[in-house]
């Protein structure tokens, strides 16, 4: 590993927030399991505290450990479009703290396929929280300099524009017994159904969303 990104990973370990690129558009990165980090990304975005947090991973593993009750197809789901633009919600377990959830019982999984992001959560060896890189209500953050000025210069990061796609992760809710889209990003209902035949749609999957906006 790089002294870069050494670094990167002792910021947010000791409870830092950092700007990091996915393959939709930046992030704003800070350790899952530290409720001081967490509290300052809310701080930094402006975001509502009732406004629930996905948890970035880096394996199938790390889904089953903070998830229960998964669908039969799961490992199949992430074999076929995981690391990529798709975010996974799920029952979450006791190991998922209430800071990130809100309240809830769902939980949302999120595995960007950025090769350094991707590294950066293997090396921190605990999920990450990763809203866009944005003032909440506005849009999503996709020019690395601008996202600095409109956090103040409180905030670091690795830049990487030409990654950023700028097309949200499809939102794939799997927590009820038939599956439902709760955004449309770039993996389409299609593509989720010629890889997986085995998922069972609600008739109107799109109608659910509402809650999670200001996710990558």
């Amino acid at each position: 590993m790089s002294l870069l990104l050494e670094q990167l990973v002792t910021k947010l370990k000791r409870g830092d927030a950092l700007v990091l690129p996915t393959e939709t558009v930046y992030g704003l990165f800070a350790d899952a399991m530290n409720e001081t980090a967490v509290n300052h990304v809310y701080h930094l975005k402006k975001r509502p505290r009732d406004k629930a947090l996905n948890l970035n991973v880096s394996s199938l593993e790390d889904i089953l450990a903070y998830s229960k009750n998964q669908p039969a197809y799961l490992k199949k789901l992430y074999q076929a479009f995981l690391p990529g633009p798709l975010t996974l919600i799920l029952l979450s377990n006791d190991a998922v703290p209430t800071w990130i959830n809100s309240g809830l019982d769902t939980v949302g999984f999120r595995l960007p396929s950025h090769p350094i992001t991707r590294e950066i959560i293997q090396q921190v060896g605990q999920p990450l929280i990763g809203p866009s890189a944005n003032l909440s209500g506005q849009v999503s953050g996709r020019v690395f300099e601008q996202i600095i000025k409109d956090f103040s210069n409180q905030v670091t990061g690795i830049a990487d524009d030409a990654a950023i796609l700028g097309v949200d992760s499809t939102i794939l809710d799997l927590s009820r017994p038939q599956a439902r889209i709760l955004r449309q990003g770039s993996i389409t209902k299609q593509q989720l159904l010629e890889k997986v035949p085995e998922l069972v749609f609600e008739e109107d999957s799109l109608s659910g969303y509402h809650e999670m906006d200001s996710s990558i």
